[in-house]
């Protein structure tokens, strides 16, 4: 089983800054590339960023410019350093793991339960 942990949400003013962070844990031997998705009431799931584990990324034109994703291999960690907010950010972010090699049952794709940005005045 994997567990994914995220970290970092809450509420900033437009323009602000939030960093989010996730943490893999269990049992695998490698994850192929972590992301971040978000879901905005009444919209469907979106991809923000994804980074492979040689670094390559992809970004949501939204995006781009003001947020950065980073990932640290040996930690399974990967991070969302997310600047010049809009209100138009806000939703349920969620990190994923894709691609991850268990121990157990083959390769699978995880989900964390996701936290809140809201970004308001």
């Amino acid at each position: 089983q994997v567990q994914l942990r995220e970290s970092g949400g809450g509420l900033v003013q437009p323009g602000g800054s939030l960093r989010l962070s996730c943490a893999a844990s269990g049992s695998f031997y490698s994850i192929n590339a972590m992301g971040w998705y978000r879901q905005a009431p009444g919209k469907q799931r979106e991809l923000v960023a994804v980074v492979t584990s040689g670094g390559g990324t992809n970004y949501a034109d939204s995006v781009k410019g003001r947020f950065t994703i980073s990932r640290d291999n040996p930690k399974n960690t990967v991070s969302l350093q997310m600047n010049s907010l809009k209100p138009e950010d806000t939703a349920v972010y969620y990190c994923k793991a894709i691609q991850v090699e268990t121990v157990v049952v083959g390769v699978k794709d995880y989900w964390g339960k996701g936290t809140l940005v809201t970004v308001s005045s």
